[in-house]
């Protein structure tokens, strides 16, 4: 397996970051033979999270102040990246628990919040810190709905204001760790009597798991990343209050375009399984993959020219998608955010194309499910479909942020149901705000 020393310049990372990856490294081995059992079942991979846990790596992004690692996002990609390697199922999983934690922590650091929505923000986040690293919490952030693209339309989950704080009622499609975590980030819009249902009305509400009229529902038997256990998750007037927040209204719904990277935290494990299968290749080739004979297979011109294009693109992959997150911020400048939008579809795209290439270079017997290299090419296929950032998405981002200028981007043609409305659009109607 190839060592993350390989393929990042490491005189850019810190040495708490080094540490960190290397211990992942030590430890995904055991994540490996994990995976098979746990793709065959698509069950939920609980013991790689109590080690996870054991080593303290459920608070990577929480500021340290909080008792957390206070790792940037680039940083918390990267190690997304070493874990998707070993087993995507933990990879996506552990990105959709984080991602509580990114919301809580850079959401309040935001340069355009009044003092005062940061004062009302405070606490909020704290309850959640505290969660996670006292009590290992673990937070699951399902937000998709089928047929609707929460992207561009407000969430079909709803919340009502009654006496003492709030009423949820609605669905969650694909709820990755539904019937695992502890919490369960909840997007939803708050609705009026009389008035028609707003984007800008969006709320995100932190559920646990045991709160009444919470239920998880459906089978789950997918294609890929089958240890996600991302079954539907049903909300029947669920009561939450005003502590159950877990950032004030209307902060959550603008992380699309004044801080899009936070969306693009998918990748990392996609980019992880690339890296595993191109790992696979070589050790295949070499005669060195645990349980099958040492044969030496390098003497084929045909299988080393197949290498040599698996690396090209496997190296330029991660190029691009390592400048993008190692540059992220909030309201990034447009030829930042076209870069991570071309990162997000390079990755989804790569993956898939460097999967098949590495079945097609080891042959028939990497088809058996005996061997990694099959669970990995069917996790591969499921990165391009994932909201918000769909290869079709990213394709039309892509194309409108080449073509037009910031104040143009709203005139730029588009489909009208679309997700046209949470595209990156400058920072010109919020930089005002942090003056007052």
């Amino acid at each position: 397996m190839s060592s993350f020393r390989e393929y990042y310049d490491m005189v850019r990372v810190r040495p708490e970051v080094a540490a960190v990856l290397q211990r992942l490294n030590e430890m995904g081995p055991t994540f490996a033979k994990r995976a098979k059992a746990i793709d065959e079942t698509a069950t939920f991979p609980v013991q790689n999270y109590k080690d996870l846990a054991a080593e303290g790596f459920l608070t990577l992004t929480v500021p340290e102040e909080f008792g957390g690692h206070g790792f940037s996002l680039g940083e918390y990609a990267m190690v997304g990246a070493e874990i998707g390697k070993y087993c995507g199922g933990t990879a996506l999983t552990f990105n959709m628990h984080n991602s509580s934690m990114m919301w809580s922590r850079f959401m309040y650091e935001m340069p355009h919040l009044s003092d005062a929505e940061r004062a009302e923000f405070a606490p909020l986040r704290e309850r959640q810190f505290r969660r996670a690293v006292k009590e290992q919490g673990i937070y699951s952030q399902p937000i998709s709905e089928a047929g609707q693209n929460w992207t561009s339309k407000p969430a079909q989950t709803q919340c009502r204001r009654v006496e003492g704080g709030w009423l949820i009622n609605g669905f969650k499609k694909f709820a990755s760790l539904a019937g695992y975590c502890d919490y369960y980030s909840i997007v939803c819009t708050e609705v009026f009597e009389g008035t028609e249902p707003r984007h800008e009305d969006t709320m995100i509400f932190v559920v646990p798991k045991e709160a009444e009229g919470l239920e998880v529902k459906g089978v789950w038997d997918p294609l890929g990343m089958r240890g996600t256990n991302s079954r539907d998750l049903i909300l029947k007037d669920v009561f939450v209050s005003d502590e159950d927040l877990m950032m004030p209204k209307g902060i959550f719904i603008k992380t699309l375009p004044y801080w899009p990277h936070m969306m693009a935290t998918l990748s990392p494990t996609y980019m992880g399984v690339a890296q595993g299968a191109y790992d696979f290749t070589v050790s295949y080739l070499r005669g060195e993959v645990e349980g099958q004979p040492p044969a030496d297979r390098r003497m084929f011109t045909t299988k080393r020219l197949a290498v040599g294009q698996m690396y090209s693109k496997l190296a330029g992959m991660r190029a691009l998608w390592w400048q993008a997150f190692m540059e992220a911020k909030p309201f990034p400048s447009q030829a930042e955010v076209v870069r991570m939008y071309a990162a997000q579809y390079t990755v989804m795209e790569g993956v898939q194309e460097i999967a098949a290439m590495a079945i097609r270079t080891c042959g028939g017997q990497s088809m058996l499910k005996d061997l990694p290299l099959e669970r990995m090419y069917r996790d591969s296929r499921c990165g391009a479909l994932m909201l918000p950032y769909t290869s079709e998405i990213m394709e039309d981002y892509i194309s409108v942020l080449a073509l037009y200028e910031g104040d143009e981007i709203n005139a730029a043609p588009g489909d009208s149901d679309g997700a046209r409305t949470s595209i990156w659009r400058g920072d010109a109607e919020v930089r005002p705000l942090a003056a007052e």
